[in-house]
């Protein structure tokens, strides 16, 4: 036991994350656990590590306010990601799933994108596409006439560099990619989206957080939260509550000022025949 707690602490001294030491442990725990049942071993020592294993601090969501989201989409106008960070803050979609989204997972005709794959970065690997973890993440998002639009003038401007790039163009059919037709790096776009926050004078935020200000935006203009889970791809309505729980008090006072004008409406809303009464 006392060799599994030095190892967490030469971890944390090294750099490593509360979160990573966390997933080193339930590895080793896992293991040894097989190694008990299989008589290898007599018991399993790091359960008596577990109270040992640093805190994970939890990270605070920093959505953007209705103000700043219009804002944020005013001053991106005619940058190169415009359209990918439109659709990032309207619809939600993961940054992966914007990456690896492709032109025939759009049907413009029907208005709506089948999210089928996400892209991301793994060590020994570099870009690797992948299919959605569960089935909810396989979901059809519905597309507003307004992002229809910007979605054309997207393609249209992708065709104009395409045909300019000429022979060296790589056409993997990616709605969003770099100049020649790659993949865009998960980290370039981040440096991007961090130094054009810096630029418009908002505060710093996770490309992640643009997906918390959609549901956020969302839930505040009175969207159903079922609609919100099912536009996120969350597996159940928990997930999606649990999340964004510091919306909903705000909903329900809302809530219940409707319901007190329904039985109980202003003194100017009464009736000719009441004022003449009086």
């Amino acid at each position: 036991m006392q060799d599994i707690q030095k190892f967490y602490v030469s971890e944390l001294k090294a750099g490593r994350s509360p979160k990573t030491i966390r997933v080193y442990h339930a590895v080793l725990h896992n293991s040894l656990s097989h190694a008990v049942y299989i008589n290898l071993v007599s018991r399993n020592v790091s359960d008596l590590s577990t109270r040992s294993l640093p805190k994970q601090t939890r990270y605070e969501r920093r959505p953007f306010t209705k103000e700043q989201a219009q804002t944020f989409l005013e001053k991106v106008k005619g940058h190169h990601m415009e359209t990918l960070l439109t659709l990032a803050i309207t619809t939600g979609m993961r940054q992966g799933e914007l990456l690896a989204l492709r032109w025939q997972d759009i049907d413009f005709e029907n208005r709506y994108i089948q999210v089928c794959r996400s892209v991301r970065r793994e060590a020994k690997r570099g870009l690797v596409v992948n299919e959605p973890k569960t089935q909810a993440g396989r979901r059809k998002v519905v597309l507003s006439p307004f992002l229809i639009e910007v979605l054309r003038q997207h393609r249209a401007h992708q065709e104009s560099a395409r045909l300019q790039a000429g022979t060296p163009w790589e056409d993997h059919g990616l709605v969003f990619c770099k100049k020649r037709g790659e993949f865009i790096d998960p980290t370039y776009l981040l440096v991007v989206f961090k130094k054009m926050l810096k630029e418009i004078g908002l505060p710093s935020m996770r490309f992640h957080d643009l997906r918390h200000s959609a549901a956020t935006l969302l839930l505040a203009m009175g969207v159903h939260v079922k609609v919100v889970q099912e536009l996120l791809g969350h597996s159940n309505i928990t997930i999606t509550l649990n999340i964004y729980s510091h919306v909903l008090p705000s909903l329900q006072q809302e809530a219940m000022d409707k319901m007190s004008d329904l039985f109980h409406p202003p003194d100017d809303t009464r009736s000719d025949s009441d004022e003449e009464a009086t």
